[in-house]
């Protein structure tokens, strides 16, 4: 069918379409991944890009930190291979922090896809890789170079011909090469997908390019997102939020400005970059600050380039939120995912009853690594992240979830995974009780994790964790959220950041955060405290100390 001739409903249904084809990408890459926290917990990211590099859809499968940086990173693949040079087999990659998603354990792939022999989309996904050499995934790298091996802007794969140099070279900088080429080549695989489907799509809507459907997407979306912008007062708001950092605590400062032109988050004010590896650059500061907004000021609205085009974001040069390469930003998650609760407490002052309170936010995974067996040599051992979570905070009228992660999504590793993965053995998984902040509504638990080796040799932990030294806040009467802990069953206290080492003879000990709780924990009604204790949620003895005159 010719433009003119596109119908409402026909953009609307290829609109839903092109949703269903990322989505079916995204699953591509879940059920062929190598690494456990992509196939088993979903940290990654799959969308569909027109010739100006607009991100028309993304999967629902995957993490804001990825999508929305993602977003980003095909300009800089145009910029460096332009669509006129690009040919059919051809795919390219990248894991440079500043124009990927953050840092080097995160490969980027962008593959053109072509009908009738004339380029009309792009697709790109992201996936986490658990190791890509250097010190390993943690934050005491005081340089980027220290994390591992920097991939510029390649082509991986030539009309079909796979770069092998490349991948020798990918192979011989992981200490799991089978898993880490693995991981490459299903990203590859699964843009692939999504260039077969959305051929598909176009033929049997009779379309020969995606201009008229981006525009529409694109157009639709600003609208919407604009349209619910202006339900909200305008003016600026401002808050802050001190979090522990690696040596010093780090403050997070925002002012949030509302306008007719959109949202704009100025991170002005906030610490300068560290010396180790919890720095964030830009394009994962503005991926989770505009999902934040996103959440409370647009839920509704599809993810794509033209709903994401009036959430604005900047921050000084050189501050922790804009590192300049070559800082190190290996944990750069550690700071990002605290973002979406920064701007909560910009949003609260003008529409509390949409806003949660603070979570446990950053996620809290045991990023372990040791060696096989007793003794063993000329082996690479193992190395796996073991994604974890604390509480989220609580809602208006409802409480917090319960060891889920937010802002990132990601699902817990299941203990059968590590297990079968890692010569760990988990003695304990459970809910933390009394974690989550009394209120009216309450916050939810962090978990009561305990591991330790089942062979004769220690393991390593690669400590970013954050909310020990500052847990979550509560709100408007509320509580704190329990603060996260760290150490060994012998009693010994560890560092919530940087590299140490648990005895064969002792236990890994860590308690997740609990969210912060809102209102006054008295409001709380009495069925509800009762339920709580019944459930294991809140010990008696605290149930009756906090919640003593609840009605």
């Amino acid at each position: 069918m010719s433009a003119s001739q596109t119908s409402l409903i026909d953009l609307q249904i290829m609109w839903h379409r092109l949703i269903a084809v990322v989505e079916e990408q995204a699953q591509v890459l879940l059920r062929t991944a190598f690494s456990p926290i992509v196939r088993e917990c979903g940290d990654l990211s799959a969308g569909v890009f027109d010739l100006k590099g607009r991100m028309l859809a993304q999967a629902v499968t995957g993490t804001p930190g990825h999508v929305n940086s993602m977003a980003e990173s095909v300009k800089h693949f145009i910029a460096h291979f332009p669509i006129a040079s690009m040919k059919p087999g051809d795919a390219y990659i990248t894991n440079d922090p500043w124009m990927g998603t953050g840092h080097l354990n995160d490969f980027v792939v962008t593959t053109p896809c072509f009908k009738d022999g004339q380029p009309v989309a792009l697709f790109s996904c992201t996936s986490h890789l658990m190791d890509i050499g250097g010190i390993g995934f943690g934050p005491d790298g005081t340089d980027v170079f220290m994390e591992g091996l920097y991939i510029p802007m390649l082509k991986l794969i030539d009309q079909g011909v796979v770069n092998e140099t490349l991948m020798a070279m990918i192979r011989a900088n992981t200490r799991l090469p089978v898993d880490t080429e693995g991981d490459t080549y299903s990203l590859a695989a699964c843009n692939d997908v999504g260039c077969q489907r959305l051929v598909e799509m176009m033929t049997e809507f009779d379309i020969a390019s995606l201009d008229e459907l981006g525009d529409y997407v694109c157009d639709r979306s600003r609208e919407a997102v604009l349209a619910e912008i202006a339900k909200l007062p305008k003016g600026t708001w401002r808050n802050e939020m001190v979090v522990d950092g690696y040596d010093a605590p780090v403050t997070l400062k925002a002012a949030l400005t509302i306008s007719d032109n959109g949202v704009h988050v100025d991170f002005d004010g906030t610490s300068p970059a560290s010396k180790f590896g919890i720095n964030v650059p830009l394009s994962y500061t503005t991926a989770y600050t505009v999902f934040g907004l996103g959440c409370v000021v647009a839920s509704a609205i599809p993810n794509n380039a033209g709903s994401l085009s009036p959430l604005t974001v900047s921050a000084p040069s050189g501050a922790i939120l804009n590192a300049p390469k070559p800082a190190p930003v290996a944990s750069r998650h550690v700071i990002g995912q605290m973002l979406p609760d920064v701007v909560f407490g910009c949003l609260r002052q003008i529409i509390p009853e949409r806003v949660p309170a603070e979570g446990t936010s950053c996620l809290w995974n045991l990023n372990v690594r040791g060696q096989t067996r007793s003794g063993a040599g000329g082996n690479y051992g193992f190395s796996m992240a073991v994604t974890s979570n604390g509480g989220t905070g609580a809602r208006f009228d409802k409480d917090g979830l319960s060891a889920t992660a937010y802002p990132s999504g990601v699902r817990g590793t299941p203990v059968e995974i590590a297990e079968t993965q890692t010569p760990l053995i988990f003695w304990r998984k459970e809910l933390r009780p009394d974690s989550g902040g009394p209120g009216r509504t309450r916050g939810g638990l962090g978990q009561i994790i305990e591991v330790g080796s089942g062979v004769d040799a220690p393991f390593d932990i690669l400590a970013a964790f954050d909310r020990i030294d500052h847990p979550p806040r509560g709100r408007d009467g509320g509580h704190n959220g329990e603060a996260g802990y760290v150490g060994l069953k012998s009693g010994k206290k560890l560092r919530g950041k940087g590299f140490q080492t648990v005895p064969p003879d002792d236990r890994l000990v860590v308690l997740t955060p609990g969210g912060a709780g809102i209102g006054d924990p008295r409001e709380r009604a009495t069925e509800l405290v009762r339920s709580d204790v019944e459930a294991g949620l809140v010990s008696a003895d605290n149930a009756a100390k906090v919640y003593g005159q609840a009605r």
